[in-house]
C-alpha cells in the first residue's frame, strides 16, 4: 500500500491496481453539504417526477377512454407512457453529458427543474392519451441531465468520502421515492376524497389528476430557486480558469498600492517586483497548461475500455430487469384480482410504495457507505443484485395467495413486505455500480460523456423494460401461460443470467494519480 495526496493536500493510502477490497483505514474528508444538497434536490426532483404518477396512471389512462373498456389492454398503454420517459431521456442524455463537459455543469443542471415546472402542470392537465405520451417525452428529456449531476457528485468528492456521497443520492432518490406515491396516490380524485375543500374547485374536479403533478411541479420551481444559489460549478477546466482569474486580480490588487506610492518607497517596490512574477506571466502558464483532469471529448478510448464496457454491460442488465421489476409493480398491485393482481386502489399502492421508501432511504444512508468501504463496490453490488431474484419469485407468490382467499388478507400483505423489502437492496447496486463507472473512467477523461453514455443506455434499456413486461403480463393473462405467471418465470430467468455477468466486473477498477474522476 503506497501512500499518496488527497485533494487536501492530507496523505492518505493509495488504490494500487491489484487490490480487491476497499481500503478501511482512510480518513475521510468531510462532504461540502451546500453543494451536495443541491444535487440531491435534483436527483429527488427525478424520482418524484418519473414515479408520482405511478399510483395513478393505470386509472389514468383506462379514463382517457383508449382502451375501449378492455381492461386487458390497460398493460399495454400504461407501458407506452412509462417508456416514453425512458425513450426521451435515453435520445437527450448523451447530449447533456457532452454539453457539460464543454459549458459546465451549472448551467445544464438548472436548465433541468424548471423545463420539468412546466411540463408537470402540463401532464396534469391533460385528458386524453396522446398529449399524455408527449408531456411524458418532455419529461424524460428535462430529467436527461441526470448523469451530469452524478458527474458533479465525482467531481465533489475524493475516495474517501465517495462512497457517503452516493449513499446520500441513494438516500434522496429513495425519499423522492417515498414522497411521490404519497403525493400521487393521496391527492389523486382529491375533489372526490375532500368534498368540501378541493370538491369546490371546479378545475380538480374535471382534472382529478391535477393536484399530485402540481404538488410536483412547485417542488422542482423551489429546487430550480434553491440551486440558482447553492449549485457550484466543478467542471475541472471553468474552475482551474476562474482560480486563475481570481489569482490574477488578487496579484493586481496587492501590486497597486506600490505602484501608487513608487516615488516614496522606490527600494521596496523594486524588491516586491524582483520577488513575484508578473501578472500576464501567471496567467498565460495557468491558461496554456491543460489541467490533468480537463474532460477531452475527442478522446473516444475513454468510453471503449474494457473496464468501462464491462461496467456498462452490467448497468444495462440492472436497469433492464430493475425497470421491468417497477413496471409490473404497480400494474400487478392495482390490476383486479380475477384478472391475476392484487385489486389495489391507488391509495393503497401510494401508502405501501411511499412506506417503503421511507425505510429504504433510512437503509440506503445508514448502509451503503460502511458496506463498500468494508467488502468494495464490486462485492456490494453482486450481492445486492441478486435479491432482484427474490424480488421476481414473490410475483408467483403473492399471485397463489390472493387467488386462494379471493381477496388481500394477512397472508398476501405479509408477501407485499417481503417484496418490498428485497427492493431496498437494488438500490444499493445502483450506488455501488455507479462508484465502479466512476473509478474505472481514465485519468483525463470525459467523465461527463461518459456518464451521459451509461445514463442513456440505462434510460434505454427502461424504455424497453415497461413496455416488454407490462405486454408480457397482458398476454400472460390472456392465453393463461403458466397460470399467468408466465411474465415472472421469464424475468426471473432474465435475472439469473444478469447475475452471472456480474462475475466479470472488474475487481479494481482504473484510477486517476490522485483519486479523482475529471
Amino acid at each position: 500500500m503506497q501512500m499518496q495526496a488527497n485533494n487536501d493536500g492530507e496523505t492518505v493510502p493509495s488504490i494500487e491496481e491489484g487490490d480487491t477490497e476497499a481500503p478501511r483505514t482512510l480518513e475521510r474528508t468531510p462532504l461540502p453539504m451546500t453543494p451536495l444538497i443541491a444535487l440531491l434536490l435534483i436527483q429527488m426532483a427525478e424520482s418524484i417526477t418519473a414515479t408520482v404518477i405511478y399510483p395513478f396512471i393505470n386509472q389514468f389512462v383506462r379514463e382517457t377512454g383508449i382502451t375501449g373498456g378492455d381492461e386487458t389492454k390497460t398493460g399495454y398503454y400504461a407501458g407506452i407512457i412509462e417508456s416514453a420517459f425512458f425513450f426521451a431521456e435515453s435520445a437527450t442524455v448523451v447530449q447533456w453529458g457532452y454539453l457539460s463537459d464543454r459549458y459546465g455543469r451549472r448551467p445544464i443542471l438548472l436548465f433541468a427543474p424548471l423545463g420539468l415546472t412546466v411540463v408537470m402542470l402540463g401532464f396534469g392537465s391533460s385528458t386524453t392519451f396522446w398529449p399524455l405520451v408527449a408531456y411524458r417525452c418532455l419529461q424524460g428529456v428535462f430529467n436527461g441531465n441526470i448523469g451530469v449531476a452524478k458527474s458533479t457528485l465525482a467531481e465533489l468528492t475524493d475516495p474517501t468520502n465517495r462512497p457517503d456521497a452516493y449513499a446520500l443520492m441513494s438516500f434522496a432518490w429513495s425519499l423522492g421515492l417515498t414522497l411521490a406515491p404519497i403525493m400521487g396516490g393521496t391527492l389523486a380524485n382529491a375533489a372526490s376524497r375532500w368534498p368540501d375543500t378541493f370538491g369546490r374547485i371546479p378545475y380538480i374536479r374535471t382534472h382529478p389528476y391535477f393536484l399530485p403533478c402540481l404538488v410536483a411541479g412547485a417542488y422542482t420551481f423551489v429546487t430550480f430557486v434553491f440551486d440558482c444559489f447553492a449549485l457550484k460549478e466543478t467542471l475541472p477546466s471553468i474552475v482551474a480558469k476562474e482560480n486563475a482569474k481570481h489569482q490574477n486580480s488578487a496579484s493586481v490588487d496587492e501590486e497597486t498600492p506600490l505602484l501608487i506610492n513608487i516615488q516614496q518607497d522606490q527600494s521596496n517596490y523594486a524588491a516586491s517586483q524582483s520577488s513575484s512574477p508578473p501578472p500576464a506571466t501567471g496567467l498565460s502558464s495557468t491558461m496554456s497548461s491543460e489541467p490533468t483532469d480537463i474532460p477531452r471529448n475527442s478522446q473516444p478510448h475513454a468510453v471503449l475500455t474494457r473496464p468501462v464496457l464491462l461496467t456498462l454491460a452490467n448497468h444495462v442488465c440492472l436497469t433492464f430487469t430493475d425497470m421491468c421489476h417497477y413496471a409490473l409493480l404497480p400494474l400487478m398491485y392495482s390490476t383486479p384480482i380475477e384478472y391475476g393482481g392484487l385489486g389495489l386502489d391507488p391509495y393503497h399502492i401510494g401508502i405501501a410504495l411511499g412506506a417503503f421508501g421511507l425505510v429504504n432511504a433510512i437503509v440506503q444512508v445508514k448502509t451503503l457507505g460502511p458496506v463498500v468501504r468494508r467488502f468494495g463496490p464490486r462485492r456490494a453490488y453482486r450481492v445486492a443484485y441478486s435479491f432482484l431474484l427474490g424480488i421476481f419469485a414473490m410475483y408467483p407468490i403473492l399471485h397463489f395467495l390472493v387467488q386462494r382467499a379471493g381477496r388481500v388478507d394477512g397472508f398476501v400483505i405479509a408477501g407485499i413486505f417481503v417484496q418490498l423489502s428485497f427492493q431496498v437492496m437494488i438500490y444499493m447496486a445502483y450506488g455501488s455500480l455507479q462508484m465502479i463507472l466512476v473509478e474505472s473512467v481514465p485519468e483525463g477523461g470525459p467523465l461527463g460523456t461518459v456518464n451521459g453514455v451509461g445514463q442513456m443506455l440505462g434510460s434505454g434499456m427502461r424504455c424497453i423494460a415497461p413496455t416488454f413486461a407490462t405486454s408480457l403480463f397482458s398476454v400472460s393473462i390472456q392465453r393463461n401461460l403458466a397460470g399467468g405467471n408466465m411474465v415472472y418465470y421469464i424475468l426471473l430467468a432474465l435475472t439469473v443470467i444478469a447475475v452471472h455477468c456480474s462475475a466479470f466486473l472488474p475487481a479494481r477498477p482504473a484510477r486517476t494519480s490522485d483519486g479523482r474522476q475529471s
